[in-house]
């Protein structure tokens, strides 16, 4: 079988299709291989769907390891919810489980945070000043959304009150975004929609909000007196070009006016006013409702140590890493995955899932005497870009922009299909809990 369909075929076991109807990806490459045993300390900061999905891999292959996950919150979200929350189709309580349920037997929870990280002397100290040592480092520590940065916001005004969204600060801001969207498509006026520049989780997100906005007022039957606008961050409403055209398209189909080269930089709730930074000078739009996605950076602990690129990113502070490895080049016992590696692509949950076998491979390789692994990443990216309630697109892209579609023939990845927004609202949150627990 060639790689490319190999790929493909692997890709539609995650995203939960198979023989023409939805059902869960089984098996686990974790769980037929052979076991290693060995008395490595392995630590991995952060015990998201990244940090959790690494340890049940490893779990699954390394006997008699030591294997510690550091991570303060008590709360997993299932981040890929946040938007459906947003949009009122799903509950707050949707996005949220323990954090302790989904840690692997074999691994153990500190529920700290990452204070300082010295890959000098293979240490990391926590929060409470605890050391702790290891022998391979995972940096899986997701990112920080650094709501500072926009003058006058605070996450105290997201709700109806002040017509304010934030879906991305968690669950039930997810909720509050929709009571203020509820109210503001119910009364009408001026709505803002946009993304920052820095590099971002799922960066298809604005853009389904955006949509969202549209039709929820479409459906209400006040789609007359609701004006959306998209603030795009450069000359793109997307990544990848094709998809940016084929957005485009959408957006002046549907009457949703875009502004590009426009970055939210401040907001006065009080005048309902919103100032953007362009090229030609800082720019104020009028607001009625406005949601709030801030730039997003590495974590302090991170940021601040020797682990991210000197030369790009430099005021994000993503880990260096190999893009096919996702290996540190300087600290070879040190890897990256999910949000704060730094490549190219990847800051989606489908991405994580390709990402951590490829860890898998190249840290049990090298702990067995094997040398390096053979396992590449691709840049793998998934997209179920929503277009309105009951439709999406299924967009999937590797680091070269190129199309790499899990279903060709039968899901045309820039078209507006019901299976595609099935996958998004049905079976995405399943496949999601079996790559948790090693199984995707």
């Amino acid at each position: 079988m060639p790689e490319r369909d190999h790929l493909a075929a692997s890709r539609r076991g995650f995203l939960g299709l198979a023989a023409g109807g939805l059902a869960l990806a089984a098996g686990s490459g974790a769980a037929r291989a052979a076991r290693v045993d060995t008395s490595a300390r392995i630590l991995i900061l952060g015990a998201g769907a990244a940090g959790v999905a690494m340890a049940s891999r490893l779990t699954a292959r390394l006997r008699g390891a030591t294997i510690t996950l550091l991570d303060p919150r008590p709360e997993h979200w299932y981040q890929p919810g946040f938007t459906l929350i947003a949009a009122g189709l799903k509950p707050a309580t949707y996005a949220v489980s323990s954090t302790a349920q989904w840690i692997p037997r074999g691994a153990t929870l500190v529920p700290e945070a990452a204070a300082e990280i010295d890959p000098e002397t293979n240490t990391v100290t926590t929060e409470s000043g605890t050391k702790l040592g290891y022998d391979f480092l995972i940096v899986a520590t997701g990112l920080v959304l650094d709501w500072a940065a926009i003058e006058g916001f605070s996450l105290d005004l997201v709700g109806p009150e002040h017509g304010i969204g934030a879906h991305y600060a968690g669950p039930s801001y997810a909720a509050r975004t929709w009571a203020a969207l509820d109210a503001f498509t119910s009364k009408g006026g001026q709505a803002l929609v946009g993304r920052p520049a820095t590099e971002m989780k799922c960066a298809g997100a604005p853009l389904k909000f955006a949509f969202l906005t549209e039709d929820t007022a479409a459906r209400k039957g006040t789609r007359g007196s609701v004006a959306v606008t998209y603030a795009a961050q450069s000359t793109a409403l997307f990544g990848v070009p094709i998809v940016s055209e084929k957005v485009r398209m959408l957006f002046a189909e549907r009457g949703i006016g875009v502004v590009y080269e426009h970055v939210l930089k401040a907001i006065d709730p009080g005048a309902r006013t919103a100032t953007y930074a362009t090229p030609e000078g800082d720019k104020v739009l009028d607001w009625d409702f406005i949601n709030v996605i801030p730039p997003m950076r590495a974590p302090a602990a991170v940021r601040n140590s020797p682990l991210p690129w000197a030369d790009k990113w430099t005021d994000q502070g993503w880990v260096e890493a190999d893009q096919a490895t996702l290996r540190h080049p300087r600290y070879p016992n040190v890897f990256a995955v999910g949000d704060v590696a730094g490549v190219p692509k990847g800051k989606t949950a489908a991405s994580v899932k390709w990402q951590v076998p490829v860890i898998e491979d190249h840290l049990v390789a090298e702990i067995a005497g094997r040398g390096e692994g053979t396992e590449r990443y691709d840049g793998y990216t998934s997209c179920p870009l929503i277009t309105r309630v009951g439709r999406a697109m299924l967009v999937e892209f590797d680091y070269r922009n190129n199309l790499v579609p899990s279903f060709p023939g039968i899901i045309a990845p820039l078209e507006e299909l019901w299976i595609s927004w099935l996958m998004k609202e049905v079976a995405l949150h399943a496949t999601y809990n079996a790559m948790l627990r090693g199984r995707a």
